[in-house]
């Protein structure tokens, strides 16, 4: 049932277009950290080849999958088949984070609708696709996006949002440093300080 391959094929492009959500996993390299699975909605993701994949991250309550590729560069997304034909779809790669004002940023944003609370675009390389038959997956119907996350960054405006992803942003739960937290100066014993408080 079950098949890898190297890259996506135009088949698993087409799927992955018609998909309303899909889930980032990540874990940090030591066994002690959390493994972290993300959802994620709107039209955020783009395939830029057979083999490359980025998607637009909001700013959230946390920062995992950020934290993670830092520490190790290990990426899963992960695709079903809610509707039609069952199937699910996993792309296995090693990510990075692009941050706003970086010269990659200026090439990529391009390519995406830079929605309310924009805070990084997650870049994979893929090194495997595989498919999975899904049989277990139930049928959902697609109802419409979720507006809360854009009105909620649009009320904190740009100033409020860098002020939320300096508090909530520079460290993992295991209190890992992110790129967000390197970019606004933060380090491991700011991260000690905020937890003893």
């Amino acid at each position: 049932m079950g098949k890898l391959f190297p890259a996506l094929l135009p088949e698993h492009e087409a799927f992955i277009r018609k998909q309303r959500i899909f889930f980032v996993g990540s874990a940090p390299m030591d066994e002690e950290g959390h493994v972290n699975i993300s959802p994620k909605g709107h039209d955020v993701l783009r395939l830029l080849s057979p083999t490359s994949v980025a998607y637009l991250d909001l700013t959230g309550s946390g920062n995992e999958t950020s934290a993670h590729l830092t520490d190790n560069g290990r990426i899963t997304f992960l695709f079903m088949a809610f509707e039609g034909p069952p199937m699910i779809l996993r792309l296995y790669g090693k990510g990075r984070v692009v941050l706003p004002g970086s010269e990659e940023w200026e090439e990529l944003a391009p390519r995406f609708e830079l929605l309310p609370g924009a805070r990084q675009i997650i870049t994979a390389e893929l090194h495997a696709v595989k498919t999975s038959c899904g049989f277990s997956v139930p049928f959902f119907s697609y109802e419409g996006e979720r507006d809360t996350l854009q009105k909620w960054a649009a009320a904190k405006g740009e100033e409020g949002l860098q002020q939320y992803r300096k508090d909530k942003n520079a460290f993992s739960m295991d209190g890992r440093l992110t790129p967000i937290g390197r970019q606004t100066g933060m380090s491991a014993s700011n991260e000690q300080e905020r937890q003893n408080l």
